[in-house]
Protein backbone atom coordinates (compact mmCIF):
# COMPACT_ATOMS: atom_id res chain seq x y z
CA UNK A 1 0.00 0.00 0.00
CA UNK A 2 2.95 2.34 0.37
CA UNK A 3 5.56 3.42 -2.10
CA UNK A 4 9.20 2.58 -1.38
CA UNK A 5 9.92 6.10 -0.10
CA UNK A 6 7.21 5.80 2.55
CA UNK A 7 4.73 8.20 0.97
CA UNK A 8 1.11 7.13 0.66
CA UNK A 9 0.30 6.18 -2.90
CA UNK A 10 -2.01 8.49 -4.77
CA UNK A 11 -4.54 5.67 -4.88
CA UNK A 12 -4.71 4.81 -1.17
CA UNK A 13 -4.12 8.18 0.51
CA UNK A 14 -7.54 9.69 -0.47
CA UNK A 15 -9.28 6.48 0.65
CA UNK A 16 -7.51 6.51 4.00
CA UNK A 17 -8.12 10.17 4.70
CA UNK A 18 -11.76 10.05 3.59
CA UNK A 19 -12.32 7.01 5.79
CA UNK A 20 -11.11 8.79 8.92
CA UNK A 21 -14.47 10.46 9.28
CA UNK A 22 -15.98 7.00 9.78
CA UNK A 23 -14.27 6.80 13.17
CA UNK A 24 -11.75 4.54 14.87
CA UNK A 25 -13.53 1.32 13.84
CA UNK A 26 -12.10 1.73 10.32
CA UNK A 27 -9.10 -0.52 9.68
CA UNK A 28 -6.20 1.74 8.74
CA UNK A 29 -3.23 0.41 6.75
CA UNK A 30 -0.02 -0.36 8.64
CA UNK A 31 2.33 2.56 9.23
CA UNK A 32 5.58 2.87 7.33
CA UNK A 33 7.57 3.89 10.43
CA UNK A 34 11.25 3.14 11.10
CA UNK A 35 11.70 -0.28 12.75
CA UNK A 36 13.46 1.42 15.67
CA UNK A 37 10.16 3.14 16.55
CA UNK A 38 8.67 -0.29 17.37
CA UNK A 39 5.07 0.65 16.53
CA UNK A 40 4.18 -2.30 14.29
CA UNK A 41 1.58 -3.69 16.73
CA UNK A 42 0.03 -0.33 17.61
CA UNK A 43 -3.43 0.50 16.30
CA UNK A 44 -3.71 3.92 14.59
CA UNK A 45 -6.56 6.03 15.90
CA UNK A 46 -6.10 8.83 13.40
CA UNK A 47 -3.65 9.81 10.65
CA UNK A 48 -3.58 13.43 9.49
CA UNK A 49 -1.47 15.44 7.09
CA UNK A 50 0.17 18.66 8.34
CA UNK A 51 1.12 21.72 6.30
CA UNK A 52 2.91 24.56 8.05
CA UNK A 53 6.27 25.86 9.19
CA UNK A 54 9.00 25.13 11.67
CA UNK A 55 9.87 28.40 13.41
CA UNK A 56 13.54 29.09 14.18
CA UNK A 57 15.14 31.83 16.28
CA UNK A 58 18.63 33.26 15.90
CA UNK A 59 20.50 32.51 19.15
CA UNK A 60 24.07 32.14 20.38
CA UNK A 61 25.35 28.65 19.67
CA UNK A 62 27.82 26.43 21.51
CA UNK A 63 30.78 28.11 19.81
CA UNK A 64 29.54 31.60 20.68
CA UNK A 65 28.34 32.55 17.20
CA UNK A 66 24.68 33.00 16.28
CA UNK A 67 22.87 29.99 14.77
CA UNK A 68 19.29 29.12 13.88
CA UNK A 69 17.69 27.25 16.80
CA UNK A 70 14.33 25.47 16.60
CA UNK A 71 11.64 27.36 18.53
CA UNK A 72 8.22 25.88 17.68
CA UNK A 73 6.03 24.35 14.98
CA UNK A 74 2.89 25.85 13.55
CA UNK A 75 0.79 23.76 11.19
CA UNK A 76 -2.69 23.02 9.96
CA UNK A 77 -3.88 19.41 10.36
CA UNK A 78 -5.79 18.11 7.35
CA UNK A 79 -7.98 15.04 6.84
CA UNK A 80 -10.15 14.32 3.82
CA UNK A 81 -9.17 17.68 2.33
CA UNK A 82 -10.58 19.57 5.32
CA UNK A 83 -8.85 21.33 8.21
CA UNK A 84 -9.41 19.26 11.36
CA UNK A 85 -7.04 20.95 13.80
CA UNK A 86 -3.69 22.55 14.40
CA UNK A 87 -0.20 21.71 15.64
CA UNK A 88 1.81 24.13 17.77
CA UNK A 89 4.38 24.49 20.56
CA UNK A 90 4.46 21.88 23.28
CA UNK A 91 4.44 19.99 20.95
CA UNK A 92 0.65 19.97 20.93
CA UNK A 93 -1.95 18.69 18.46
CA UNK A 94 -5.44 20.16 18.96
CA UNK A 95 -8.41 18.88 16.96
CA UNK A 96 -11.62 20.71 16.13
CA UNK A 97 -13.54 18.06 18.15
CA UNK A 98 -12.23 19.67 21.36
CA UNK A 99 -9.50 17.14 22.14
CA UNK A 100 -5.77 17.78 22.30
CA UNK A 101 -2.60 15.90 23.18
CA UNK A 102 0.85 17.06 24.15
CA UNK A 103 3.87 14.92 23.26
CA UNK A 104 7.23 14.06 24.80
CA UNK A 105 10.08 12.91 22.52
CA UNK A 106 10.97 9.21 22.71
CA UNK A 107 12.97 8.63 19.48
CA UNK A 108 13.93 10.23 16.18
CA UNK A 109 15.20 9.11 12.80
CA UNK A 110 16.55 11.14 9.88
CA UNK A 111 14.18 12.51 7.25
CA UNK A 112 14.55 11.44 3.63
CA UNK A 113 16.92 14.32 2.77
CA UNK A 114 19.14 16.72 4.70
CA UNK A 115 16.48 19.44 4.25
CA UNK A 116 13.75 17.34 5.90
CA UNK A 117 13.06 17.49 9.63
CA UNK A 118 13.45 14.15 11.43
CA UNK A 119 10.81 11.47 11.81
CA UNK A 120 9.67 11.32 15.45
CA UNK A 121 8.11 8.98 17.98
CA UNK A 122 6.53 10.81 20.92
CA UNK A 123 4.73 9.61 24.03
CA UNK A 124 1.45 11.35 24.79
CA UNK A 125 2.30 13.15 28.03
CA UNK A 126 -0.98 15.03 28.43
CA UNK A 127 -4.59 14.77 27.21
CA UNK A 128 -6.97 17.76 27.18
CA UNK A 129 -10.66 17.87 26.39
CA UNK A 130 -12.64 15.06 24.85
CA UNK A 131 -12.44 13.69 21.36
CA UNK A 132 -10.92 11.09 19.09
CA UNK A 133 -7.46 11.48 20.68
CA UNK A 134 -8.62 10.40 24.17
CA UNK A 135 -7.08 6.93 23.72
CA UNK A 136 -3.86 8.10 22.04
CA UNK A 137 -0.67 6.87 23.71
CA UNK A 138 1.85 7.72 20.97
CA UNK A 139 2.29 10.22 18.15
CA UNK A 140 4.50 9.36 15.18
CA UNK A 141 5.68 11.96 12.66
CA UNK A 142 6.29 10.43 9.23
CA UNK A 143 6.86 11.46 5.61
CA UNK A 144 8.50 14.78 6.46
CA UNK A 145 9.31 17.23 3.70
CA UNK A 146 11.33 20.39 4.36
CA UNK A 147 11.38 22.28 7.64
CA UNK A 148 15.07 21.99 8.48
CA UNK A 149 17.17 25.14 8.84
CA UNK A 150 20.85 25.06 9.69
CA UNK A 151 23.68 27.53 9.64
CA UNK A 152 24.57 30.94 10.92
CA UNK A 153 22.42 34.00 11.25
CA UNK A 154 23.17 37.68 11.72
CA UNK A 155 20.67 39.15 14.17
CA UNK A 156 20.05 37.64 17.62
CA UNK A 157 16.32 37.28 18.20
CA UNK A 158 15.45 37.16 14.49
CA UNK A 159 12.82 34.60 13.52
CA UNK A 160 12.52 32.53 10.35
CA UNK A 161 9.69 30.23 9.27
CA UNK A 162 10.80 27.18 7.29
CA UNK A 163 7.91 25.50 5.38
CA UNK A 164 7.31 21.80 6.04
CA UNK A 165 4.79 19.04 5.67
CA UNK A 166 4.42 15.71 7.47
CA UNK A 167 1.95 13.01 8.37
CA UNK A 168 1.08 12.50 12.04
CA UNK A 169 -0.25 9.16 13.24
CA UNK A 170 -1.91 8.96 16.65
CA UNK A 171 -1.62 5.44 18.08
CA UNK A 172 -3.24 3.52 20.94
Amino acid sequence: MFERNGRFTKLFRPLLLAGLAAGPALALPPLDAPAAFDVAGRAPILVVHAEGAQIYECKAGAEGRAVWTFREPIATLISGGKTVGRHYAGPTWALDDGGAVKGKLLASAPGATSRDIPLLKLAVAEHRGAGVLNDAALVVRLNTQGGDLKGGCDTAGALRAQPYSADYAFLR
